[in-house]
């Protein structure tokens, strides 16, 4: 098993750098075991689809999310005008930092997505994903780097940051609402695209 998120800085792919009103973050991306994923997100950002879009749902160790042209968490949509199938890879997990899809079930995914904020694996975790076959490397990285296991295999992992966590966290503590929205807005002003 290759297991790129453990050492995302070593891989070679596709990188994007998100440039927000609290700084930019940069993730690298999958190409290879979300193609699809990837492929709607680099569209999406080269067309300026996500350009003064916000983080419209924060919660503290746990994600941000965004991809939502109108804010509220129900609009975007894919590249192709319709939803797309998830991309579970027995490569990824939703480790702390990685970049995966928001949906509403599966084969929902639109635009929106989430950054994985989430430093500290819950206790009893690691012996039910003992349980569940997790590789002992994988069980690792979630006891030492945190995340959010219980959302593998429901939601498609296509990146991982590997620039700016620094402020994924810093985002992570603003002040929200009753709907985890921001009370001042988390801007992503625009997405930059190296390949």
């Amino acid at each position: 098993m290759d297991f790129p998120q453990l050492q995302p800085a070593q891989q070679v792919g596709p990188k994007a750098t998100f440039h927000t009103n609290h700084g930019d973050i940069e993730v690298l991306l999958f190409p290879t075991q979300a193609p699809k994923a990837v492929e709607n997100f680099i569209t999406h950002a080269r067309d300026g689809y996500f350009d003064g879009v916000i983080f419209h749902r924060v919660i503290r160790d746990f994600m941000i999310q965004g991809g939502d042209p109108q804010g509220t968490g129900f609009g975007g949509e894919s590249i192709w005008g319709k939803t797309f199938e998830d991309e579970f890879s027995d490569d990824l997990f939703n480790l702390n930092g990685s970049l995966s899809m928001a949906n509403g079930g599966p084969m929902t995914n639109g635009s929106q997505f989430f950054i994985v904020q989430a430093s500290q694996l819950p206790d009893g975790f690691a012996s039910q994903m003992q349980a569940a076959g997790y590789p002992q490397e994988i069980i690792d990285a979630y006891q030492t780097k945190g995340g959010t296991p219980w959302l593998d295999h429901r939601h498609t992992v296509f990146g991982h940051v590997i620039a700016g966590m620094e402020k994924v966290n810093e985002i992570a503590e603003v002040a929200t609402d009753a709907s985890d929205k921001p009370l001042k807005d988390v801007v992503i002003n625009n997405i930059t695209i190296i390949d």
